[in-house]
């Protein structure tokens, strides 16, 4: 059988994940020392945990509402108000899903018909072009620039917002820049919005992880709260990739719909990850604030050591990513990470991976231990030096 004709169109026109070609190569080799992985280096909190297995030993082990268990949005709710000043009501503005990711593929499902345009910032994470394709959409990639702080500058947006226009992605803090909006930005965007019909979808998986400043969403703007989708999840704050549950909030209209959706695909949550979830919630704070300050100490040793390494960098303020600049050393995105790993057996993602923008770039992740961070820098001073 001929598996390609049988196969939808939109999805054998979309590639695959550019990170996954570093990924493959680096599954075929040894002592490798990886800055490429996008998920903590620390381990879920023992209390988080252990509420896991405790709910798994009483046999709770049934669906829950399609929206995820009740306690568990209430805890969300009470989350959102103290930690962003955000008020959701737990019966019908929030939704729990599968990582956060579910909530981005629920709201672009939802939203986008054929012919639709989103508004996606570049370089960002990888899975928003393609989900637009898949829905019907137009994406309509704007190339944010270092010199901006990687943010969306109302000048782009007002020239790329047309007729079509149906959504605007928000991805800050942002996968692979580190960049971050601040109130004052959000607030210029916020003028080109008013009087259109555009949704915000705003990816806020990082919000915890911010250096120097709290986290603002474009939701915290009164004129954009009822028009704004924010999504959250437990994977980066608590250090839970792998309990693949996320949240997404919004209007009561909004959230009702996206749940029929979820309904249909996924039932509900894994029960276990929400009662963890609850105890993550509740008692969590501390182990955010251990880990961000953990973070931000990576976040200064790892910058400066590539700046003193020969590279331009911009100085990330959100997320755990560096995204330096590579065009120094006269080799491509692809070129370098390649090399990189093959002469000196660190990984890194290229640039490229996060759209055609990130092309002179490439995304180191911190979240590793200062000793693979030591190590790595070494070897790119060695790395960098035979290139320039």
């Amino acid at each position: 059988m001929n598996y390609e004709e049988i196969l939808s169109g939109k999805l054998r026109s979309i590639k695959p994940s550019g990170i996954r070609k570093f990924f493959d190569i680096l599954e075929e080799m040894t002592d490798v020392i990886s800055l490429g992985v996008g998920e903590p280096d620390f381990i879920t909190p023992w209390h988080i945990r252990d509420e896991g297995i405790y709910s798994l030993e009483k046999g709770f082990t049934k669906y829950t509402s399609n929206a995820g268990m009740k306690s568990l949005r209430k805890e969300i709710s009470a989350y959102m108000y103290r930690r962003f000043n955000l008020s959701y009501n737990p019966d019908d503005q929030i939704l729990v899903t599968v990582g956060g990711s579910e909530g981005i593929d629920l709201a672009i499902r939802a939203l986008v018909e054929p012919g639709d345009e989103v508004i996606i910032p570049m370089p960002s994470f990888v899975c928003y072009e393609p989900l637009t394709l898949l829905a019907g959409g137009i994406p309509v990639l704007i190339e944010t620039q270092a010199e901006d702080g990687f943010k969306l500058t109302p000048e782009q947006l007002k020239k790329a917002i047309t007729p079509k226009t149906k959504l605007l992605i928000m991805p800050y803090p942002c996968n692979p820049t580190g960049g971050i909006m601040e109130k004052e930005d959000h607030e210029k965007l916020a003028k080109l919005l008013i009087d259109t019909k555009i949704t915000v979808l705003s990816d806020e998986i990082y919000a915890e992880l911010t250096y120097g400043q709290k986290h603002y969403s474009p939701a915290n703007l009164k004129e954009l709260y009822p028009r704004t989708l924010v999504v959250n999840g437990f994977s980066k704050a608590y250090a839970m990739t792998g309990w693949r549950l996320g949240y997404i909030m919004g209007p009561a209209p909004l959230i009702g719909q996206l749940t029929k959706l979820h309904q249909f695909a996924i039932m509900s949550a894994p029960t276990t990850s929400q009662y963890a979830a609850i105890e993550a919630m509740k008692e969590g704070d501390r182990d955010i604030g251990h880990m961000r300050e953990e973070y931000d100490r990576r976040r200064r040793y790892l910058l400066d050591g590539v700046r003193t390494a020969g590279l331009s960098c911009f100085e990330p303020k959100g997320a755990f990513y560096l995204f330096p600049n590579i065009t120094s050393t006269g080799l491509s995105s692809d070129e370098f990470c390649e090399r990189f790993l093959i002469e000196e057996k660190v990984a890194s993602i290229s640039g490229t991976a996060f759209g055609p923008g990130g092309e002179g770039f490439v995304r180191m992740c911190y979240a590793a231990s200062m000793d693979d961070l030591s190590s790595s820098l070494i070897r790119l001073q060695r790395f960098v030096e035979k290139y320039r």
